[in-house]
């Protein structure tokens, strides 16, 4: 995966500061107990300038995840929305990765994270598909990770944690240390819940699955605008419970998310799937043209940065 290239400028906390001078102490609580919320955002070149993906939906998602950890965010929506358009916009780019970062600062130690100042950041650099340029047409070979999804009840899955995502990174590196380009993680009762960072979509007899919220899946952005899309296009798509012997027997998988878009899976555990499946194009079709503005139903998801 390429190393982050530098913009010009990083907004924290009210101002746009040098890309180089955007530092934190070595002491800020959420770099030792990691109680942070953050979104992963994509801007796209558009015939009317870089416009960002859903972003208010991205945003409200970001609030939503600060509340169930009880960090009271010291900007409100709007404000946050503004502040990654002029983020975006100081870098100049046509299309990029959008990183907005809430964390407790410097100031407080120990397990009570009350008294901490809360922190805002807004990151953006160039980024290609999570899961490789290729991932769509070739796919991307999964295993079902030995690590378990936490569950509702161990480290919140509806919030998009800074910490929950060592879960995530252990079945990162099990899965590519395996030879395997990504992992899909079963929950404590042993139904699939997500990929490490992608939502999972199963087509069976003519329909698409997808895990439930109360699987231990984020409510993804991404998912949304495919379950969207698919109903438009007249497939059916349905939330339910899946486990990992329906994955061994689907006629086509695809995982989708911010970084990840929308990508084909061609195995899982070394049972190879129809990759890619007719609904994974056609969904992929649409969705790529939808992050850029070129399809009229779907232009309410696009905010232009000017």
């Amino acid at each position: 995966m390429p190393s982050v290239q530098p913009t010009p400028k990083i907004w924290m906390n009210g101002e746009l500061v040098d890309w180089e001078n955007a530092k934190i102490h070595i002491l800020t609580h959420t770099l030792h107990y990691g109680m942070g919320v953050f979104e992963g955002i994509r801007a796209y070149e558009t015939a009317d300038g870089p416009a960002i993906f859903r972003l208010t939906d991205h945003i409200v998602r970001l609030q939503n995840s600060a509340r169930i950890l009880m960090m009271d965010l010291p900007y409100s929506v709007d404000e946050i929305i503004q502040a990654c358009k002029d983020t975006v916009a100081s870098t100049g780019l046509s299309a990029c990765y959008v990183r907005p970062i809430a964390y407790l600062g410097y100031g407080e130690m120990g397990l009570n994270p009350l008294p901490c100042k809360v922190d805002v950041a807004i990151a953006c650099w160039p980024w290609g598909a999570y899961l490789g340029d290729d991932a769509l047409t070739k796919g991307v070979r999964m295993k079902i990770s030995s690590w378990t999804r936490h569950d509702h009840n161990t480290m919140p899955p509806a919030a998009k944690t800074t910490g929950n995502y060592v879960n995530s990174s252990l079945a990162k590196v099990e899965a590519l240390k395996a030879g395997y380009d990504e992992a899909i993680m079963l929950n404590p009762a042993g139904l699939i819940a997500e990929c490490t960072g992608e939502n999972l979509f199963v087509s069976r007899n003519g329909k698409l699955i997808t895990p439930p919220l109360a699987a231990g899946a984020l409510e993804g952005i991404t998912q949304h605008s495919v379950m969207t899309i698919a109903d438009d296009l007249g497939i059916a798509c349905v939330v339910d419970d899946l486990a990992r012997s329906d994955l061994y027997i689907a006629d086509e998988i695809f995982c989708c998310g911010t970084a990840a878009e929308v990508s084909a899976v061609n195995s899982v555990d070394d049972r190879p799937v129809t990759c890619p499946g007719p609904f994974t194009k056609a969904i992929a079709d649409v969705y790529s043209r939808a992050v850029r503005g070129q399809e009229d139903r779907y232009k309410t998801w696009v905010e232009h940065v000017r």
